[in-house]
Formats: structure tokens, sequence, C-alpha cells
């Protein structure tokens, strides 16, 4: 006998859900392209939809009876991509960056990640300052603290220190979060031009 033959299983069909005959209400708000609304049973507003070559498609299932729209499925589907793309776009996700010192770290090094750490909480994120000790090093945790607090009071214009700094191992931290409220209120508001005063009237002497 020949060994039973494999097949690759099969991909499981997608069923477009709250389309056409896979809407479950019993009827629906069916809004037309000619602006007209209807509430009808559902086989009667996807058969009127398919009559116009369009799809029957909830678009707010949570309402009594559920809105549906008849437009062609494609371009729903192109648009709600469209609307998702725009949205991501839109959003900013936090990050924590990280910007690492020693405790003789010189002025020049410093000045690079300080400016570095600016421009991190200019992009909207978050700043973990680290301060990490070889060694003996470790016997001078002062230089540490000393360093931290130089960091925190030249971005207190952009940030707003969470916590006090903690040491964790051979290493000294502080979060900073970006403070746009303190970035605006430390630049200088333009004053407004004042109104040049109106003219005084001639006075006209009497005859």
């Amino acid at each position: 006998m020949y060994p039973p033959r494999q097949y690759p299983p099969r991909r499981p069909v997608r069923i477009r859900e709250n389309v056409n005959e896979a809407i479950r209400a019993r009827e629906v708000r069916a809004v037309f392209p000619d602006g007209s609304v209807e509430i009808l049973p559902t086989p009667a507003a996807v058969r009127k939809a398919q009559e116009l070559g369009l799809d029957l498609i909830v678009v707010q299932p949570n309402t009594e009876p559920p809105v549906a729209k008849a437009m062609d499925y494609g371009q729903w589907q192109y648009e709600n991509k469209k609307k998702q793309h725009e949205a991501k776009k839109k959003q900013h996700v936090i990050q924590v960056k990280e910007v690492k010192f020693r405790p003789n770290t010189d002025d020049h090094d410093y000045d690079f990640k300080k400016n570095n750490a600016i421009r991190f909480l200019k992009e909207g994120n978050r700043v973990k300052a680290l301060v990490q000790f070889r060694g003996r090093e470790i016997a001078h945790v002062d230089l540490g603290q000393k360093l931290l607090r130089r960091f925190t009071e030249d971005l207190a214009p952009f940030g707003a220190v969470d916590g006090q700094p903690k040491l964790e191992g051979r290493a000294f931290h502080v979060i900073i979060s970006p403070a746009k409220d303190k970035a605006a209120a430390a630049q200088p508001k333009k004053e407004k031009p004042q109104a040049a005063p109106a003219p005084a009237a001639a006075q006209v002497p009497v005859q």
C-alpha cells in the first residue's frame, strides 16, 4: 500500500465581519449614497446596497440599531488603512534616552552630552543621566552627586526631575522628563506693539 499523501494545511478562510451577509444584527440603520437613511431588516438593506453595486458595511456597531453604510468595500478598506497610517504618524512613542558620565568627565564631554540630553527632551523623550563608578571610584560618590546636581540644574529650563538621584550598584542615576511648559516659560514673551495715539482734532476758530 502507498503511504497517504501529505497535503499542506489549508489556510483559514477570512470572513469579512460586519459586511453584507456576515452582519448579525436583525435590522440596521442603512445610509445610502443619495443621503437617504432607512431602518431596514438586514437582508433587505444588503439587497438594496447590492442592487446599487455596493456593499453594506457596519460603521457604528454599538448603536441600536447598528448604522450601516452602502459603499465600496475596497474603498472603505483603503480609507481605513490611510486613517490608521496618519494616526501612527501623529503618534509619538516616548523613549528613555540614556546619557552616561564618569565621575571625572571633562567639560568638553559634559557639554556634548548635555546638548544631546536637551535635544532628547525637546523631542519629547525622557533622559536617564547615569554616572558610572569603576574600581576605587566608588569611594567618591560625592563627585557623582555633584555632577548630577549640575546636570539637572543645566537642564531645568527643558525638563523636570522625577524623584531623587539613586545609587544602584556602581551607578548613580536620575530620570528627567520633558517639561514643555517650562521651556515655553523660559522664552521671553514678545510685547505687542502699542497703537499710536489718535491725532487730536483740529480746533476751528469761531468767527
